[in-house]
């Protein structure tokens, strides 16, 4: 895992294949075939989504890493299977097909979101033997969509196993400040509904002073837009990027060159 290279801030989208964005953020003519490496352009982290929903082949996982350049970083997020089916339980086979699977990534893996179901009941012996579980040398963070998981149990469980909590705005819970792990990983996934509508300059202002006090403290930052609707995730993620840029300098955000958008 690539986590010691700089930067220390890391900002993209959460997913980057959305018909939608054609004409807003691809341009019209752009095959979907070439959007990540015009994403990569752009961006130097993106969080794969679509690894929540199927295991890739080797052929598409070697193809995603092909189209980025070396210093890029996927946030790949985990198998459904394991957190909304198994519920953490029996999941050794499960854990093992899945990193099999993004293998081909190879020094290009980041972090590793696993998002819990809003469902499932508070129970860190099972969280905890579950990250257990997991192979070295990865970073696991861990979304929590049900607010009762918000304990200091749980945050316990979380430090003790080296994995991150996801700080996200769908659940409303208190988590501590700086968040449980060695990163911060924080899910931007809607201002005003789900999915959509745009973050306004206070906001982000507020959650890039976060990043910077924790960015100059020494922990890397990781913040996924997933405001997919008319393209506002790239947006906002821009705009963070830039706040970030003025007050850390782009040697720490690691920003690409900025191509028109």
């Amino acid at each position: 895992m690539a986590l010691s290279r700089r930067p220390r801030v890391r900002i993209g989208t959460s997913g980057y294949v959305y018909p939608h964005w054609r004409g807003r953020f691809y341009p019209e003519d752009l095959p979907g075939r070439a959007w990540l490496a015009w994403y990569a352009e752009r961006f130097d982290t993106v969080e794969l989504n679509n690894t929540f929903y199927r295991l890739p082949t080797e052929k598409a996982a070697r193809g995603w890493a092909a189209q980025v350049p070396r210093s890029f970083l996927f946030a790949v997020k985990g198998s459904r299977f394991l957190t909304h089916v198994k519920r953490l339980k029996d999941t050794g086979e499960g854990i093992r097909r899945f990193f099999e699977a993004i293998a081909p990534l190879a020094g290009k893996v980041g972090p590793v979101l696993w998002q819990l179901p809003p469902t499932m009941k508070p129970d860190p012996p099972r969280l905890k033997a579950f990250l257990d579980a997991l192979p070295g040398g990865f970073q696991p963070v861990v979304e929590l969509r049900n607010p009762d998981w918000y304990c200091d149990a749980v945050f316990e469980v979380l430090e003790e196993a080296g994995a991150s909590l996801c700080l996200h705005d769908l659940v409303e819970a208190s988590a501590p400040f700086p968040p449980p792990g060695r990163l911060y990983y924080r899910r931007f996934h809607g201002a005003g509904s789900p999915y959509a509508g745009r973050y306004g300059p206070r906001t982000l202002t507020r959650f890039a002073l976060e990043m910077e006090r924790l960015a100059e403290s020494g922990r890397p930052c990781f913040a996924y837009f997933n405001n997919d609707a008319q393209a506002h995730a790239v947006l906002d993620a821009l705009d963070l990027r830039a706040l970030l840029e003025d007050r850390l300098g782009g040697a720490q955000t690691g920003a690409p060159p900025p191509p028109d958008v």
